[in-house]
């Protein structure tokens, strides 16, 4: 009797455990872009939207790490990420310094979101950290 008693309480744990692994790669949460051209960083917001996964400019910083107003605060920069496999999420992505919106691609693993997109036949990927 006693490997049932302990056969349960490990397969519960198993399975909230399964949930919790499969959160830590998905692109919901806080992201911190890496400095633009000017030395602003942003807090980019990724939310569920329907079906999908929505990210908005939500805080701006100079580079000393001090809030600063921009305007593209409040600015949706990538909507209709869905699940593509292999780790991915496909959608739309709109590329601020470019004023274009684009076919976008993202990747999370871990504390990391790999953001990539093309305009015509150049392509540009930035790496962002999950804020804590």
């Amino acid at each position: 009797m006693r490997p049932f008693a302990t056969a349960i309480p490990a397969a519960l744990c198993a399975a909230l455990a399964a949930p919790m692994a499969a959160l830590a790669d998905t692109p919901v949460g806080t992201w911190a872009t890496p400095p633009d051209r000017k030395g602003v960083t942003a807090h980019i917001e990724a939310r569920p939207c329907g079906d999908a996964t929505c990210g908005v400019i939500a805080r701006t910083y100079d580079a000393q790490g001090r809030p600063v107003e921009t305007p593209n605060l409040g600015v949706r920069v990538f909507w209709d990420m869905t699940p593509a496999g292999n780790g991915e999420w496909t959608g739309r992505a709109y590329v601020p310094a470019a004023g274009a919106t684009v076919p976008g691609t993202i990747r999370v693993a871990g504390d990391r979101m790999e953001v990539s997109g093309c305009v015509g036949p150049i392509c540009r990927s930035q790496t962002w950290r999950r804020v804590r």
